[in-house]
C-alpha cells in the first residue's frame, strides 16, 4: 500500500509546477503550495453545507448531480476528479463554478420514556446551507492532464432549541455541526487510446462543534472536552487512485479508491473515541456508462467504510457497559458501512439543450438500537430522485442546474434508551429519528483554450 502523505505530496508538487493558461505556478516547496491551496479553500469554507449519503455528498458537479450522482465512468466536467482522477483524460480545458442550496429537515421523538411524556424535537435551528464548488482542468499534453477541485465532501448539522437530553440532565440548546471540505489537485495520464489512470491528493479540512451535551460529561475520560468548546478543526491528506477504460465504442468503465484520511478534534477528545479521532473513512467505487448519439446511461456503485472510523462506527453500547467516551476504541455512533447504487440518464434534446434524470439508493447506516446518540446525527435518508439540465450558450460557455429530493426516512428505535444506565437509569424507551432533504444547484462553466 503506498504512503498516502508521500503520494499526495508528489501530486501537489507536480500540479504546482504545471503550466495553467498563460501563467506558470512556481512554488519553492510542497508546503508552500499546500498553504496557498488551503488559503483559497478557507475563503469559501464559511458557506459550506452538508450531505446525504450518510454524511458523504450525493454527488460532485452539477451534471453528475442531475444524473443521480453518477461519475466513476462518466467524466462530464472539472469535478470528474472527485470521483475518479483518471476521468480528467476525457475532459477538455474548462473552469466550473457552482453553488448548491441545501435544505435538510431533521427531527427526533423520544417515546416510552419513564422521565417524561412522549415528545418531538425539531432539529432545524438552521434551515438553509449553501455549498460552493470550483473545478479546473488543463490538458498539459496529448497524454497528461492536471486538475484542481474544491468541493464539500460531506457533513451533518442539528440544532435543537429544546434540548432532547433535558429530561436526563441536559441544558441549553443542543446540536452538532460537522463540515468537510476537500481540495483535490490531481493528474491523469492516458496509457493508450482506450485506457487512462489518475492520482489525486485529497486535502481534507474538517471542522466540528457540539453543544448541549453536558449530560454526558460524567461518562467521559475528559469531562471538559465533551461539549460547548467552540469550533475545532483538522487537516489531513490522503490519496485517490483511479482507472478509466473504453471497452467498445461509447462504452466506458471506471473504478476509483480513496484512502482513509486522519482527522482529530482535540477540543472534543472527551466525546469522540480514540481521544478525539475523526478520520474521513476509506471509500471506493466503480461504474459503467454508455453514450449514444443522443442518449447516455450510466450506473455507479460506491462503498463507504464508516465502521472503520471508531468515533463513527463503534456502537454506543460500550458506554452503557461502562467504557467512557473518548477512550481507546471507545463508544461511537454505531454506524454501519454503506453501499450506494446510482442510475442516471441524459438526453441531448437539441444542439444546445441536455436534459438529465437519475435515482440513487443506499441502506442507511444507523441501526435501530443506535438511535439515541444519533438524535445528533440522523443521516438516515436512503432514496434520491434527481433532475438536471445544461444549456450551451452562444459564447461556448454553459449553464447547468439540478434538483434533487431525498425522500423522508424515519428510523424507529429498538431498545435504544437504556433503562439502567449508571449512575442513574435513563428510564428506557426509544428515540425515533428522521430526515428529508432538498437540493438545488446552479453552475457556470467556461471552455478554455
Amino acid at each position: 500500500m503506498p504512503n498516502p502523505a508521500l503520494v499526495a505530496s508528489r501530486v501537489v508538487t507536480a500540479f504546482g509546477m504545471a503550466r495553467i493558461g498563460r501563467s506558470s505556478i512556481q512554488q519553492t516547496s510542497t508546503l508552500g503550495t499546500l498553504r496557498r491551496l488551503l488559503a483559497t479553500a478557507l475563503v469559501l469554507l464559511p458557506a459550506l453545507g452538508h450531505a446525504t449519503n450518510g454524511y458523504f455528498s450525493h454527488g460532485y458537479g452539477m451534471r453528475a448531480q442531475g444524473m443521480g450522482g453518477v461519475g466513476y465512468a462518466l467524466p462530464q466536467d472539472a469535478f470528474a476528479t472527485a470521483y475518479n482522477p483518471a476521468g480528467m483524460a476525457d475532459v477538455d480545458n474548462r473552469l466550473d463554478l457552482g453553488v448548491t442550496w441545501f435544505i435538510p429537515r431533521r427531527s427526533a421523538d423520544i417515546v416510552g420514556n419513564a422521565f417524561g411524556p412522549d415528545q418531538r424535537f425539531d432539529g432545524d435551528g438552521r434551515k438553509n446551507f449553501f455549498i460552493p464548488e470550483v473545478g479546473y482542468v488543463r490538458r498539459l499534453s496529448p497524454r497528461l492532464s492536471a486538475g484542481l477541485a474544491l468541493y464539500g465532501n460531506g457533513g451533518l448539522n442539528t440544532e435543537f432549541d429544546d434540548n432532547p437530553f433535558a429530561r436526563f440532565g441536559g441544558s441549553g440548546e443542543a446540536g452538532v455541526n460537522l463540515e468537510q471540505l476537500f481540495l483535490t489537485p490531481s493528474l491523469s495520464y492516458r496509457l493508450s487510446e482506450h485506457h487512462a489512470i489518475g492520482v489525486a491528493a485529497n486535502v481534507a479540512y474538517q471542522r466540528f462543534y457540539a453543544r448541549g451535551l453536558g449530560v454526558f460529561s460524567g461518562f467521559s475520560l475528559a469531562p471538559d472536552k465533551v461539549s460547548n468548546n467552540g469550533t475545532d478543526d483538522s487537516i489531513g491528506v490522503g490519496i485517490r487512485l483511479g482507472w478509466l477504460g473504453t471497452l467498445a465504442p461509447g462504452l466506458t468503465v471506471g473504478a476509483s479508491w480513496a484512502s482513509k484520511i486522519d482527522g482529530r478534534f482535540d477540543r472534543y477528545r472527551g466525546l469522540f473515541a480514540d481521544g478525539g479521532g475523526f478520520d474521513v473513512p476509506e471509500n471506493y467505487g466503480a461504474g459503467i456508462a454508455w453514450q449514444g448519439e443522443r442518449w447516455t446511461v450510466a450506473a455507479d456503485v460506491q462503498r463507504v467504510l464508516y465502521s472503520e472510523v471508531g468515533s463513527v462506527g463503534n456502537p454506543v453500547a460500550a458506554l452503557f457497559a461502562g467504557v467512557p467516551l473518548g477512550a481507546d476504541n471507545g463508544p461511537g455512533f454505531g454506524w454501519r458501512d454503506v453501499t450506494t447504487y446510482k442510475l442516471g440518464f441524459a438526453l441531448r434534446a437539441t444542439s444546445r439543450l441536455t436534459l438529465r434524470a437519475g435515482v440513487s439508493h443506499l441502506n442507511q447506516p444507523i441501526p435501530e438500537g443506535e438511535t439515541f446518540f444519533n438524535i445528533l446525527a440522523p443521516g438516515v435518508v436512503e432514496d434520491h430522485l434527481s433532475l438536471g439540465v445544461t444549456w450551451q450558450l452562444a459564447n461556448g460557455a454553459e449553464l447547468s442546474g439540478f434538483f434533487t429530493h431525498a425522500f423522508g426516512k424515519t428510523v424507529r428505535g429498538s431498545n435504544s434508551i437504556p433503562a439502567g444506565f449508571p449512575p442513574v437509569g435513563l428510564g428506557g424507551g426509544n428515540a425515533d429519528i428522521r430526515l428529508k432533504e432538498t437540493m438545488l444547484g446552479l453552475s457556470y462553466a467556461w471552455r478554455l483554450r
